[in-house]
């Protein structure tokens, strides 16, 4: 279904992806903001499980996370209870798992309406230039300072990039904050530990390479938007 289809296509397309980001937003306020989900109950919860408290704080982590509950937050439960080697692992792992879910769920709820709205043409650039960056698209925006994980995994997931990319680029993007906020969970209790100066020093040099990252994509992103204007119009053959 294309975006010639007629308005009234048209406006479904647009009521379905604001409905869905109001949703999002809501559901973020609700969650990140009010802080309706009390995480320290939840790390005592999963630390009642015992052997298995690693599996079962991935599985609840990921979901959590999906409904927008602070990444940092669950990271530093996570290394309270686990410390900061098997932590830093666990909160990798539902890392990856929030954006997987989170993709699943973009995709399903908004992924036919935008391709609509785009147009064949235009989806048919984007397919291609996710299947060229779209992995390294979800790595940069893991570096960039200021960006819910969930709701960027839930765009990517609405345009169209592949789990695989979600998976992956979420693990390889996410390593530096996953230490970093497991290990200042896992040394809470002495915040004067040489661990803790290594993850703050490892958290400044994040927010510098991601500064820069979303600096130089910006900077791309203008300049191939000039290209793509400067360029003459096809021209059709009128007989």
């Amino acid at each position: 279904m294309t975006i010639s289809d007629g308005p009234a296509t048209r406006r479904r397309h647009i009521l379905r992806l604001v409905l869905f980001a109001a949703f999002l937003l809501g559901l973020f306020y609700l969650v990140a903001v009010t802080g309706v989900v009390d995480v320290d109950h939840v790390r005592s919860t999963v630390a009642a499980t015992g052997p298995v408290a690693p599996l079962a704080y991935v599985v609840i982590s990921a979901l959590l996370g999906a409904v927008f509950v602070p990444g940092p937050i669950l990271a530093a439960a996570s290394g309270v209870l686990f410390g900061p080697v098997l932590g830093t692992f666990v909160t990798l792992g539902a890392t990856v798992g929030t954006a997987v879910v989170t993709s699943l769920l973009g995709r399903r709820a908004g992924r036919d309406s935008a391709r609509a709205l785009l147009g064949d043409e235009r989806a048919t650039r984007l397919d291609d230039l996710i299947a060229r960056r779209g992995l390294w698209a979800v790595v940069g925006q893991r570096f960039v300072p200021g960006i819910s994980d969930a709701l960027a995994s839930y765009a990517f997931g609405a345009f169209g990039v592949p789990l695989w990319q979600m998976a992956v680029g979420a693990f390889i993007g996410s390593v530096p904050r996953a230490f970093v906020y497991t290990a200042l969970g896992a040394s809470i209790s002495d915040l004067n530990s040489p661990l803790t100066y290594v993850a703050i020093a490892v958290w400044c040099a994040t927010g510098v390479v991601g500064a820069f990252a979303a600096h130089r994509g910006v900077r791309s992103w203008r300049r191939r938007a000039r290209r793509d204007d400067s360029e003459p119009a096809p021209e059709t053959d009128s007989t």
